[in-house]
């Protein structure tokens, strides 16, 4: 009789883990945005159109996407802001994307190593694409490859500014128009 009452509760509680995960499957998700603990690189893109997706969002968010490397000096200077607006928005809905333009070679050596370093919290993704002929006039047709380079967008508005920020303000400015949209 104890086998049986054993079997009966495996059966039914399998029955109610088949049952919840089927309603699982169903439900959009509605977690809330989950936040970085550690600096990390987030995905490495070897083709543009894997990474192409960044901009073909149309939703109620604005994306910050900045292409910059390592061995970019003004690149480097004007990360700082990023992490700010990183920071500082976190709890709306702007999405700040670092886009290393590191080579694949670099990614351990160099890129990983400054990530920590610089303790870099916004999402960081590199793309190691060098067909940069082919992808750059995807991105944007007025842009001729020089980093940094910011593009900047939600479901209503675009821009691209070439060409390093010269403090955060200038940066928070041009993101702050975007959230009144």
């Amino acid at each position: 009789m104890d086998t049986l009452k054993y079997k009966f509760s495996l059966i039914l509680f399998s029955v109610f883990v088949l049952a919840f995960a089927l309603q699982s499957c169903g439900e959009k998700s509605t977690a809330t945005k989950v936040e970085k603990t550690e600096p990390t690189l987030s995905a490495v893109y070897d083709s543009y159109d894997d990474l192409a997706y960044l901009f073909n969002y149309h939703n109620d968010t604005t994306y910050v996407i900045n292409f910059w490397a390592t061995w970019c000096a003004p690149c480097i200077a004007e990360l700082p802001y990023f992490e700010n607006m990183n920071k500082t928005y976190k709890d709306e809905k702007v999405k700040v994307v670092l886009v290393s333009l590191d080579s694949k070679k670099a990614i351990d050596s160099k890129l990983r190593p400054f990530i920590q370093r610089e303790k870099l919290m916004s999402h960081v993704v590199a793309l190691t694409d060098t067909d940069y002929n082919t992808w750059i006039d995807k991105v944007n047709p007025d842009w001729d490859g020089a980093i940094p380079v910011t593009i900047i967008y939600n479901k209503e508005e675009y821009e691209i500014i070439k060409g390093e920020f010269d403090n955060y303000e200038e940066l928070n400015t041009i993101v702050k128009s975007y959230l009144k949209s």
